[in-house]
């Protein structure tokens, strides 16, 4: 099992000092990686009363290529992943160049997840369409991986035009592994036919997704078992709680559990206080 920690996004605050003590301290641990979530904008909730996201414009958060460029510098070992950037809102061949100049910089440690996202709000500031959010996703993962294999692309598509152009640096993997978050399924059966890995949620219907993403996967003739499986463990869970939940679901097949402390309201030297708590009661399942 690959044990990862969220990036504490609304907590951290914006001292870069105390941004690389916590991923410093999640490395020398042990843990395999640092997984961030993303928001470009949020929601003013004082011009809508009945706003039910879980985060608005009072919500901090730190844009992840820049985190991670900042983290790629002062880490060596540590996996960078995000969980999840919101693919659609944001325009395929930049998103394709960032990631590759990431990769490039942190020696190949990168990892993205991607997302179609729920907020509307972020998506017409962006000046992107959120009803076609799912289709277009797909095509933006085939644009990239063709972008991140070779310097020269000529593509056209429902929703991209690429008239023999392409990026520089590459990865150099000349891939990057794109993983898909949701659980829907439609999500599930998108993930079986093109991702390279799964970042469901981890609730009791999970045994069956896990079940309805192998089967799609098989369809589409890919072997199932090459692709990962994460699951993000609550905050509310005290780390005996987390050790059972991470052999629970080794047993289910994931791959990787990530710890998460985001949102309970600690400061930093609170967040590395859990780190090493955590890592404590489970480090000796990670591999």
């Amino acid at each position: 099992m690959k044990i990862g920690v969220v990036f504490p996004q609304t907590e951290i605050g914006d001292d870069p000092e105390q941004v690389a003590r916590f991923a410093t301290t999640a490395e020398s641990l042990g843990y395999r990686h640092l997984l961030a979530y993303d928001h470009v904008l949020g929601a003013n909730t004082a011009s809508r009363p009945d706003w039910s996201g879980p985060y608005t414009s009072e919500s901090l958060f730190h844009e992840p290529f820049v985190l991670f460029s900042y983290l790629a510098g002062l880490t060596k070992t540590i996996g960078l992943a995000t969980g999840v950037l919101i693919l659609p809102q944001r325009q395929t061949a930049l998103v394709a160049k960032q990631a590759a100049s990431l990769d490039v910089l942190c020696g190949g440690r990168f990892r993205l997840g991607v997302g179609i996202g729920w907020n509307a709000v972020e998506y017409h500031a962006l000046g992107e369409n959120f009803k076609n959010r799912g289709r277009r996703s797909e095509e933006q993962i085939e644009v990239m991986r063709k972008l991140w294999a070779s310097s020269e692309v000529e593509y056209e598509g429902e929703f991209h035009s690429i008239p023999d152009a392409g990026i520089l640096p590459l990865p150099p993997r000349r891939k990057i592994p794109i993983w898909i978050g949701g659980w829907a399924p439609v999500i599930a059966e998108r993930v079986g036919r093109i991702a390279d890995g799964w970042i469901p949620m981890n609730h009791k219907g999970l045994p069956d997704e896990i079940e309805r993403m192998r089967a799609s996967a098989k369809a589409a003739g890919r072997d199932p078992d090459e692709i990962g499986i994460e699951c993000i463990l609550p905050p509310s869970a005290t780390p005996a709680e987390a050790r059972e939940k991470i052999e629970q679901l080794a047993d289910l097949g994931v791959s990787h559990a990530t710890y998460s402390l985001l949102n309970l309201g600690l400061d930093t030297n609170a967040h590395v206080d859990a780190l090493k708590g955590v890592w404590d009661a489970v480090g000796d399942l990670a591999d």
